[in-house]
């Protein structure tokens, strides 16, 4: 919620800003321009980005996963390729890719070993991360040895270790489930008590709970049951996963995490030994003792660089890519096209929905005669109900060609999320997937009395009881309370009964599983919310017999990259030529930190979607759920 035009202090600051971003992308680009002269020389020598060296026999796969796992890429490639290179926490690790090079892997002879090194995977929910998990067991109907290692486990990550045959761990590592939480900070004391600023939340649903940090001390009575009530399901349901890996059984899972103080002081303090007792990991082996292991179970000894025969995720995967590519496709398609991040106005980069932007993806789709049938991967929390809109249109657009819309919901498809959902034919989602979240709020923070306390003060006229009804510096009456409530009551109203329409329900049916409440993907299938359990592929496969397609070829509707950008991408995607990536790393990265902007540009570009638009009252449906 906020003013239709941004005040002079931003105006202010974003000339700014701007001022200051032009000068540095003036001196970065020009030491950019050298340094890609310089790898461009050295490729023209005779390194070329599309040359990978030959598998040999007994090599093992290494799934390296360090890195955030995400449905589509949000960084630059310049910023890509640097933390390929550098193996840095901030590499991106697409889902697609895993579950492709599980697959190329089970087949290919020349693998013999899949080893599972997810350390440092970061995933934002539940989902994905089952998804890979499925992946491996898949790959284990190969009958290939699959082992896992690494010096520590996060719980998200060990869920796809324990589907190894064998699980090591660092004689000083650790493995802690501690569970599910979600807590946040909370504003209200701050900004009314101390700051003097009037916090006006808007909405309908008592468990639309996304803005009550800032007109709350502490969570509601509501917000708390409605969050704990799909965390426990969420949990539940790791815990019997992982047991059916580890064949414990789940009961036995949380007795060891609720007598915690007692198991551990019994092996003084030591949570690998604690690991190994509780029969989580099967040994506890360092890095030289695990490369031995795997060349004494039958990876071959890679002489050159003392240690086992191995090929990395990013190089498998050109390899994968490649032998694709000399294979051909079918010319009919099945277009996937990502919803990843938040829902705001206008064209946005991949990494966020805008409005515009995605929807122009999906009309390129169902303007090529070829595609014909259109998986929307989502996952997203939401955000603006007019993006959110204006992408379902697009999605009623398609399905009124007689094409068939299929949605794969990933870890959270909720509120604005749902809301692009609705409208398929299919809607997939994962036991584990955060969706639901069916309600509208609105928030407008004024500050007439933080001004007063500095002798600042608000005056003037209008012709109507509405211009400078939405100014910051003034108190909101009652009478344009009344206005905005009319306007979130009307935003809500449109969501259920989309939702009904779209579901084959009654509104009032949609009414008492909305109002805002959150719910797992096995939750959210009982209400009649989402239609089958299955991930990506599972969806894309439901889109083919929809489509009634023998033989088909899958094909991501994003923006194209540049032909540099693809020529950075190359690089990234080939050990030959990553060392390059990884010379020039220093002045690209001076380069991406310096006009990136980092925390100043978030906090500008919030400001942006919070204040540009004709629309004096901003309707959102956004969903504080992700774990």
């Amino acid at each position: 919620m906020s003013a239709a035009q941004p005040g002079p202090i931003r105006l202010f600051f974003r000339f700014i800003w701007n001022a200051v971003n032009f000068t540095n992308h003036l001196v970065f680009n020009l030491i950019m321009l050298f340094v890609v002269f310089v790898i461009i020389a050295v490729i023209s020598a005779g390194m070329s980005a599309k040359t990978f060296t030959p598998l040999k026999d007994n090599t093992a796969l290494v799934l390296d996963l360090q890195g955030v796992l995400v449905e589509q890429r949000t960084i630059d490639s310049f910023s890509a390729a640097i933390a390929e290179a550098d193996g840095s926490d901030s590499r991106e690790i697409r889902l697609r890719d895993v579950l492709a090079v599980l697959d190329a892997a089970k087949t290919d002879p020349k693998i013999t070993h899949l080893v599972l090194s997810t350390e440092g995977m970061m995933a934002n929910g539940m989902a994905s991360v089952r998804e890979i998990a499925a992946a491996v067991q898949d790959f284990k109907t190969s009958k290939k040895p699959v082992y896992a290692f690494a010096n520590n486990y996060e719980q998200k990550q060990y869920l796809i270790a324990a589907q190894a045959d064998k699980v090591f761990m660092d004689p000083e590592g650790a493995f802690f489930p501690e569970g599910l939480g979600r807590y946040r900070l909370f504003y209200r004391e701050a900004l009314q008590d101390k700051l003097g600023v009037d916090v006006h939340l808007f909405r309908v649903g008592e468990f639309k709970s996304a803005a009550e940090p800032y007109i709350l001390d502490a969570a509601s009575d509501e917000s708390k049951e409605a969050d704990l009530f799909w965390m426990n399901d969420i949990w539940q349901r790791y815990l019997v996963q992982m047991g059916e890996a580890r064949k414990i059984a789940p009961s036995a899972i949380t007795a060891a995490i609720n007598a915690l103080p007692e198991r551990l002081a019994a092996v003084q303090g030591d949570l690998a030994q604690w690991a190994v007792n509780e029969k989580w990991v099967d040994g506890l082996k360092t890095a030289e003792q695990m490369e031995q292991f795997l060349v004494d179970n039958g990876v071959a000894h890679d002489d050159e660089n003392g240690s086992f025969q191995q090929i990395g995720l990013t190089d498998y995967l050109g390899h994968s890519k490649l032998q694709r590519k000399n294979k051909g496709s079918a010319a009919e398609k099945i277009a996937v096209v990502v919803a990843q991040g938040e829902i705001v106005d206008g064209e946005q980069p991949q990494g966020t929905v805008g409005g515009e932007s995605t929807s122009a993806l999906i009309r390129s789709a169902r303007e090529d005669e070829d595609v014909k049938a259109l998986v929307l991967r989502v996952d997203s929390p939401g955000g603006g109900v007019f993006a959110s809109e204006q992408i379902r249109r697009e999605v009623e657009l398609f399905k009124a060609t007689g094409r068939p819309v299929v949605v794969s919901m990933a870890n959270v498809a909720a509120s604005g999320g749902y809301w692009i959902s609705m409208n398929a034919d299919t809607i997939y989602a994962d036991e584990s997937t955060v969706t639901g979240s069916i309600g509208i709020f609105g928030l407008m923070m004024r500050a007439p009395r933080g001004l007063d306390k500095i002798g600042v003060h608000s005056d003037g006229v209008s012709t109507t009881p509405w211009a400078g009804a939405f100014d910051f510096a003034r108190a909101i009456d009652e009478p344009t309370k009344r206005v905005i409530q009319s306007v979130i009551d009307h935003g809500y109203a449109q969501f259920i009964n989309k939702v009904a329409k779209a579901r084959n329900q009654t509104p009032e049916a949609i009414n008492a599983n909305a109002r805002g409440r959150v719910w797992s993907g096995a939750q959210a299938k009982t209400k009649g919310l989402i239609d089958e359990f299955g991930g990506l592929r599972v969806a894309i496969e439901n889109a083919g017999k929809r489509a009634k397609l023998s033989d088909f070829s899958v094909q991501y509707i994003e923006t194209p990259l540049s032909p540099f950008e693809q020529f950075i991408s190359d690089l990234s995607g080939n050990s030959d030529t990553q060392g390059l990536v990884r010379w020039a790393s220093p002045a690209l990265m001076l380069m991406q930190q310096t006009t990136a902007g980092k925390q100043i540009r978030t906090d500008m570009q919030w400001l942006d979607r919070n204040t540009q638009g004709n629309r004096p009252v901003n309707a959102i449906a956004h969903c504080f759920c992700a774990f």
